[in-house]
């Protein structure tokens, strides 16, 4: 009897062992995240990190539990800027030793693209890709295909929609040389059109400012050339400039507009929750519509469970996207090497190696196939096409098919 305040001790400790054991047993994975805190999608980047973040709770408590595996990401702000993006680097290589990184945007592509394969550290994006990407052996890679393949598949579907295939879709863009992904928006849309005059006439590139004070004068121009579509694929502030030029003229031409410069997020920054009424948001990704889709199950679920506090949009849903896919190639890399071997190296060969299904992606995607020389799907990419009314984004086409388009 005098023996049993030591034997309960010793279970005490037992099992306090067994609990550090099993709490040692857990391995943890690195991952960087690049964001824009500061800069030119500062207003948006809550939603896209929100979104990221929810996911890799999710996955953590749900898949990663039963493989003994915890995904830790920690975030640095590169203000959408080549340079320092570049100068960190380094540091995050050093400090972190990830195995991925969540990209943002072209800046990052731009400074990192010819690293990566140095450093064995694979980059994803959620962003559509680019054409100076296009490259056999790519380590950055985006979960969509470019962004000109978004525009080609919207410009046919206008074509046959709209026009009723009668002619081409005089189609023009506004975009910047002040990045390498905003110049490559519109070499990639000439090569599409050079390729395909009956589906499309290209009218001009109206090159400006990324946050341009007006555009009337250029806009102006557009509009006497019968443009039927403009392209700004580029920013809110782009957009709003030439929504308000449009406006000034009284005229009435549709802006298709990727999805981090959607219709909702441009109408906040324009000052009228219905400001981009009748334009439209393209992206090879699910769309934030109020349809009670597969990802929107989702959505609600890392809502009531994960801590989600990003609202439903198509920034939410870039950061949804992009996590999605990366923490699928992670646990395709713990069951194929096993927790402890999981490296860059092996989270890319399994991004090459393994097909995503829409269903695995959550309904986020309708599936995702790398290849070595192609860092952005193929066979799987189809955009949705999402419009403004009454002041809510609803869907005006699912699935387009996205066409070839040439290599620039």
């Amino acid at each position: 009897m005098q023996r049993r305040p030591f034997l309960t001790c010793a279970a005490a400790l037992a099992s306090g062992l067994l609990l550090s054991t099993a709490v040692r047993a857990q391995t943890t994975i690195n991952v960087a995240a690049l964001a824009d805190f500061a800069g030119p999608y500062a207003n948006v980047m809550n939603d896209m990190q929100g979104g990221r973040l929810a996911v890799l709770d999710w996955w953590n408590k749900e898949v990663g539990e039963k493989l003994k595996v915890r995904i830790a990401v920690k975030t640095y702000d590169t203000r959408y800027d080549v340079a320092q993006t570049a100068s960190l680097w380094p540091g995050i290589k050093a400090e972190l030793k990830p195995v991925m990184v969540l990209g943002l945007g072209g800046p990052d592509a731009a400074a990192l693209q010819q690293r990566l394969p140095e450093d064995k550290v694979p980059m994803l994006f959620g962003t559509a890709a680019y054409g100076f990407g296009w490259k056999p052996g790519q380590w950055a890679l985006n979960i969509r295909p470019t962004y000109s393949h978004e525009a080609a598949g919207f410009v046919e579907w206008f074509r046959a929609t709209k026009l009723e295939g009668k002619r081409p879709v005089k189609v023009a863009i506004i975009t910047s040389e002040a990045t390498p992904a905003y110049a490559d928006m519109a070499k990639g849309l000439q090569s599409y059109a050079k390729a395909n005059p009956d589906k499309a006439t290209f009218v001009e590139a109206i090159w400006t400012e990324v946050q341009p004070a007006d555009l009337t004068l250029q806009v102006r121009r557009l509009a006497n050339a019968g443009t039927d579509v403009i392209v700004i694929q580029t920013n809110t502030a782009q957009a709003v400039a030439t929504k308000r030029a449009l406006q000034a003229l009284g005229k009435n031409i549709p802006i298709m507009l990727s999805l981090h410069n959607g219709v909702a997020g441009s109408s906040r920054a324009l000052g009228d929750a219905n400001g981009f009424a009748g334009d439209y948001e393209v992206g090879a990704i699910a769309d934030a519509t109020e349809d009670d889709t597969t990802a929107r199950k989702f959505y609600r679920l890392l809502q009531e469970k994960h801590g989600l506090k990003s609202g439903w949009n198509a920034m939410t849903m870039i950061g949804l996207g992009q996590s999605i896919v990366a923490v699928r190639a992670i646990e395709a890399a713990v069951k194929s090497k096993g927790a402890d071997k999981v490296t860059g190296e092996a989270v890319h060969a399994a991004l090459l190696a393994t097909q995503f299904t829409g269903a695995e992606l959550m309904g986020l995607l309708p599936g995702v196939d790398f290849s070595a020389d192609s860092p952005f799907p193929t066979g799987s990419a189809k955009v949705n096409v999402a419009t403004m009314k009454d002041g809510k984004v609803v869907r005006a086409a699912g699935e387009v098919a996205v066409p070839t388009v040439p290599k620039w």
